[in-house]
C-alpha cells in the first residue's frame, strides 16, 4: 500500500469515528424535564419603580421545569432541547453550526419583543442537555419599544420514549 493510499485510508477511518461519535451523543427522540433559569440583566421596569410590601419582583431569577416532546425532527435541526420562550414565536433561527455533541446559532425577532439571541447547546451523553441562550433587545409595552437583557440557563434530562399526552413544540423558523 502506498504512503498516500495509507493516508486516505487514515482519513477515512478518522472520519467514520467521527461520525460514529457524533451519532452515539445526540439526543433521544422523545419526552425531557426541562428545567430553566431566567435572570435579567435589564428588566422592562421602569427606573425608580418601587413594589409594594409584600410583592414578589417579577423579574428577580426565576427557574421553571416542564416536559418537552422532542420529535426526530427537533433532533436534526437542534441536536437537543432547544427553548424558546413564550414571546418568541415571531423569532428566527440562525447561523446554526452543529459540533460534536452541542451547538451554537443565532436568533434574530422581531414583533412584540425585538433584538438578538446568541445560543449555546451542549449534550454530552445523549440523556442529558445543556443550554444558555442570551437575549438583548426590547420589548414592546405600550406605545413605546423598552431595552431588556436576559439569560436563561437549562438543563434538561431525557425520560422516555414515549411522550404521553404531552405534545412537541413548534419548531423556530429557521434560515
Amino acid at each position: 500500500m502506498s504512503r498516500t493510499q495509507l493516508r486516505v485510508t487514515v482519513v477515512l477511518c478518522l472520519l467514520a469515528a467521527s461520525i460514529i461519535a457524533l451519532a452515539q451523543v445526540m439526543a433521544k427522540p422523545g419526552l425531557w424535564e426541562m428545567s430553566s433559569t431566567l435572570t435579567w440583566q435589564k428588566t422592562p421596569m421602569p427606573p425608580g419603580v418601587t413594589l409594594p410590601a409584600g410583592v414578589a419582583d417579577p423579574f428577580a431569577p426565576s427557574t421553571h421545569t416542564s416536559e418537552v416532546c422532542m420529535t426526530q425532527e427537533m433532533i436534526d435541526k437542534f441536536g437537543a432541547p432547544f427553548a424558546t420562550l413564550k414571546g418568541h414565536e415571531d423569532c428566527t433561527v440562525t447561523s446554526i453550526v452543529h459540533k460534536p455533541a452541542g451547538l451554537t446559532a443565532e436568533m434574530t425577532c422581531t414583533g412584540a419583543i425585538n433584538g438578538h439571541e446568541t445560543i449555546e447547546s451542549s449534550w454530552p451523553d445523549g440523556v442529558t442537555a445543556h443550554g444558555t441562550a442570551h437575549f438583548t433587545g426590547a420589548m414592546q409595552i405600550g406605545p413605546n419599544p423598552v431595552p431588556v437583557e436576559y439569560t436563561v440557563q437549562s438543563t434538561s434530562t431525557y425520560k422516555s420514549a414515549d411522550c404521553g399526552s404531552v405534545k412537541p413544540l413548534p419548531i423556530p423558523a429557521s434560515k
